[in-house]
């Protein structure tokens, strides 16, 4: 998978025919508490609260073109993909079902609902739901929607050109890993551009497939069992996506979910900003490596605020940093 700056302009032109460029904010508190200059991408500000409606736009835009007759598409997600799918399959007036994992964010699954789609519930993890979205999309004749694909990233690599282009120059930018469009989109967008930014991937340490993967350099599958990071819970990883990350990441941080709660009350405390745990999962590795990042500039991506209330709650209630 490759792309060069003009096929990713052709993708962004796409994205903000509907979406606006989100901001990237340095923040004076979050600085001080790294230690060094840090701007934050903010994802949350999208009219579906994550970056990922941008990979739907594009790829229901390139639908559209190569596949007129779709009438119906399924997808599997743990939320903001589903979205995503559901956002621009309604505004392109096609119908949509998504596979969830039984137990899945009550606010997302009413998020999906609220933009027409149908929300199924099988299995108890995403790769049970994904495998489920194969199988009605055989016997429905449905038109599924995967969760890592080239419109994908090009949609969400909007957001990276807005990034690099919106901050001074980064020197290493931290991106949350689920099944992968997030940093091959980062990675796709610093070549492009031709920048030396390094990019460093996060998974959550209670599902490490990516960062297992990564040290072997081989598809490894492992359980997840993240209870806070739902955007971060991939068992088994995408070898295209693979394949990028290892070509242009420099290594992969694990987080754990108390790392991640750490970082959600950071991002509420210092810039009143919700952070969903996938998307606090950058700065939580931030922090992790704060003591190595003294006179660096420091980018994180706030990939998502779809967070249920008593989650947040539990979270802001249970708060270990210092007051």
């Amino acid at each position: 998978m490759h792309f060069d700056l003009e096929s990713l302009e052709r993708h962004a032109a796409e994205v903000h025919r509907v979406l606006p460029a989100t901001p990237q904010l340095s923040w004076p508190l979050l600085n001080e508490r790294l230690r060094t200059e840090v701007w934050v991408k903010h994802e949350n500000h999208t009219c579906v609260g994550a970056f990922k409606i941008r990979g739907g736009l594009s790829y229901f835009a390139e639908l559209r073109r190569s596949q007129p007759e779709v009438q119906h598409v399924v997808a599997a997600t743990r939320g903001n993909h589903g979205q995503s799918v559901a956002f621009a399959a309604r505004r392109n007036g096609i119908a949509a079902t998504i596979v969830v994992p039984h137990g899945n964010s009550r606010g997302k699954n009413a998020a999906m609902r609220a933009l027409g789609a149908q929300v199924i519930e099988h299995g108890d993890d995403l790769q049970a739901a994904r495998e489920h979205a194969a199988v009605l999309s055989a016997e429905l004749g449905l038109h599924r929607v995967s969760s890592f694909d080239s419109a994908l990233v090009g949609g969400v690599a909007s957001y990276c050109l807005e990034f690099f282009r919106g901050a001074p120059s980064l020197d290493v930018a931290y991106v949350p890993v689920g099944l992968g469009s997030g940093i091959c989109a980062m990675i796709a967008a610093r070549d492009a551009l031709g920048l030396a930014t390094e990019i460093v991937g996060v998974v959550s340490a209670h599902a490490p497939a990516y960062a297992m993967s990564f040290e072997a350099g081989r598809v490894l599958a492992h359980p997840a069992s993240t209870r806070l990071a739902d955007g971060l819970a991939c068992s088994t990883p995408e070898p295209a996506a693979l394949a990028m990350i290892l070509a242009g990441a420099s290594r992969i941080v694990r987080v754990s979910d108390d790392e991640v709660a750490d970082a959600m009350c950071a991002l509420f405390e210092d810039t009143h900003n919700v952070a969903e745990g996938a998307g606090a999962a950058s700065l939580a590795a931030a922090m992790q490596e704060r003591g190595n990042l003294a006179g660096q500039r420091v980018g994180v991506v706030l990939s998502g605020g779809n967070v249920d209330r008593a989650a947040f709650s539990e979270v802001l209630g249970a708060c270990r940093l210092a007051a």
